[in-house]
């Protein structure tokens, strides 16, 4: 009888150790979020950033962990340390800008002005889209 019992307890500890583990390495690196067929909300980097000064409640519900496409200037293109191109739009502050973390890929980033399409995560100094993607006018 207890041998039955402990068998089926070490067989659930398996089972949950072995879904956690599935999950942790395999469901969670090939499962994300794609920004690129998602509808999003059109946008300049000046409007957004106000929006967030504002009223930061309000910013929240309307573009927090939403798609947004915002047009605007880069004003500086850097590599991450994870070796992600990042680049930062100028919004007419000078204290708040659009930080936007792109996805692994090629992009022309010659234009001074350029749309990149990425989800929202919140307003920190800066407003930062993170997983984004230039957008092709």
């Amino acid at each position: 009888m207890w041998k039955k019992i402990i068998f089926g307890v070490i067989a659930a500890i398996f089972v949950v150790a072995a879904s956690g583990w599935y999950y942790v390495f395999e469901y969670s690196e090939t499962h994300h979020r794609s920004v690129e067929n998602e509808k999003a909300t059109v946008v300049t980097a000046t409007r957004i950033v106000k929006d967030f000064e504002a009223n930061e409640a309000s910013a929240n519900a309307r573009y927090l962990d939403k798609a947004i496409e915002v047009k605007g200037v880069i004003l500086k293109k850097e590599k991450d340390q994870a070796g992600n191109t990042t680049i930062t739009l100028k919004s007419g502050d000078p204290f708040a800008n659009i930080f936007c973390t792109l996805k692994p890929g090629r992009y022309d980033l010659r234009d001074s002005v350029i749309v990149v399409k990425g989800i929202c995560t919140g307003f920190l100094s800066d407003v930062v889209l993170n997983g984004a993607v230039v957008v092709k006018d």
